[in-house]
């Protein structure tokens, strides 16, 4: 039986923050305060908040610690209201960097997606010249390093996505800066002896946002669905910021990798035509499946954590609901379907 869907934005944000069992034997094992470096994306206010909820939980003080530029202003006063400190500062502004307090371990999340096709010496600046600031001006903490599934190259759908040890291959500008970002942090573990966990996320999703989110928007206004990126995979934001928390387990010289996401690989047809049934719509379709797509081998993981608290049908009939409701949107579309790593 699924679980009620979340109706509103505040039961959403909750559910999305409820800190795993596992997760709460993970913060047992660690003390110290908690840094998030770049907490003010779409995922950081969810880990900053399951970790403040999960340290209240297992009945620690030690402080969460929020930092981003905080363009809107109400993510930073959701935060501060929620128990996590906040401070708004530039990670490239090298004086701003060097002010930011000590912690005992540091989650990094800072990067840059969208507009490199546009401004790629920004995405550079952001994926490669930031990191080798922050290894450097916390050198030894332990740190877990957000990267991407898109280090990965197209691989075929039949094979179930690459695992940890497969050679990477960068598509794009985006996707080869990222790769340089875990090259600068293997290079703090080995040189610096810092421990490091990096963490190659794919398809987070939030009802607000999400590869499923983009494909129920297009079933429910009539709009074609692409299908050249015909598979993915899916992650609850709730269990991948689990997930990568707990990682400050596996932190380590050298540093240790894991895929973060959904167990399955899906295809975005089926997922189309679920949608179709549950918001009363007929799915139509532009292009066709190519044999291979961009995704991620998420065994280790499973292995590891267990199975997602929230499984696949209940990401589907969650997004169909609130998408009905009328529910916030952040209008940060995935370009999920664009093989040619430019975004």
């Amino acid at each position: 039986m699924l679980d009620a869907a979340p109706t509103s934005e505040a039961a959403l944000d909750a559910r999305l923050s409820h800190p795993t069992a596992g997760l709460l034997e993970t913060l047992r094992r660690h003390s110290g305060d908690l840094l998030i470096l770049g907490a003010g994306g779409k995922m950081g206010p969810t880990l900053a908040r399951m970790a403040r909820r999960g340290l209240d939980a297992v009945g620690s003080g030690a402080r969460v610690i929020a930092v981003s530029r905080f363009r809107d202003p109400t993510v930073a006063a959701g935060l501060t209201a929620d128990g996590i400190e906040v401070i708004a500062a530039d990670l490239l502004d090298p004086v701003a960097l060097a002010a930011l307090p000590d912690a005992a371990s540091v989650i990094f999340m800072a990067g840059q997606k969208f507009g490199t096709q546009g401004a790629p010496a920004d995405t550079w600046a952001m994926n490669a010249v930031v990191p080798a600031r922050v290894a450097e001006r916390f050198a030894g903490r332990r740190t877990v390093v957000f990267s991407t599934g898109n280090v990965y190259p197209l691989t075929p759908a039949a094979g179930g996505g690459p695992t940890e040890t497969a050679l990477p291959g960068p598509i794009g500008e985006y996707a080869m800066s990222c790769l340089a970002r875990e090259r600068i942090f293997e290079h703090a573990a080995l040189a610096r002896g810092t421990p490091v966990a990096i963490v190659r996320l794919n398809y987070a999703i939030d009802l607000r946002y999400g590869v499923l989110l983009d494909t129920a928007r297009r079933v429910l206004a009539g709009q074609p669905v692409p299908l050249a990126m015909g598979y993915v995979n899916v992650i609850w934001q709730g269990d991948a910021s689990a997930r990568a928390l707990q990682c400050l387990d596996l932190a380590a010289t050298p540093a240790d990798v894991l895929n973060l996401t959904g167990p399955e690989t899906i295809s975005v047809r089926w997922i189309a035509e679920r949608f179709g049934e549950l918001l009363g719509r007929v799915a139509v379709f532009r292009d066709v499946e190519a044999p291979d797509a961009l995704l991620s081998n998420a065994r280790r993981s499973v292995q590891l954590f267990g199975a997602p608290t929230v499984d696949l049908e209940s990401m589907l009939y969650w997004t169909a609901d609130w998408l009905r409701r009328g529910g916030r949107e952040l209008g940060k579309p995935t370009h999920f379907e664009a093989r040619d790593g430019r975004y």
